[in-house]
């Protein structure tokens, strides 16, 4: 599957911070993007279609990026699938891999290149 047509979620409350991540994955060539703007929807959204990245911000109202990380991998159809958390500063990051089973964190505010490094070992070279 090449990189344009790979299918990414992003999970964010903040609209603003969708728009950002959105247009930093296209610079690095990611054209098929869903967004969600809470945790329900994205889980909706994981039942109806797969994808091969989720990228949720950790900080959301009504359910967290780690409830909902811990709904995706207690579900069987989407358990595998690959998840980036987007964490306000190191210590959520690594939590977030630690205790819930993130794939890799990106701290905020980050750029195209820092995305970049992060999806690299989750998804390979691209």
């Amino acid at each position: 599957m090449s990189v344009s047509t790979m299918p990414i979620l992003i999970v964010d409350d903040y609209n603003t911070m969708i728009r950002i991540v959105r247009n930093l994955l296209r610079q690095l060539g990611f054209t098929n993007i869903d967004e969600a703007s809470d945790g329900r929807t994205a889980l909706a959204k994981m039942q109806s279609k797969s994808y091969a990245l989720v990228i949720s911000d950790w900080s959301m109202n009504s359910m967290t990026g780690l409830e909902l990380l811990k709904h995706v991998r207690a579900n069987a159809k989407t358990a595998e699938t690959p998840f980036v958390m987007l964490a306000n500063d190191n210590d959520q990051g690594a939590a977030t891999e630690m205790r819930a089973g993130a794939n890799s964190y990106v701290v905020k505010p980050f750029t195209a290149q820092a995305l970049k490094e992060r999806l690299v070992p989750v998804l390979g070279a691209f």
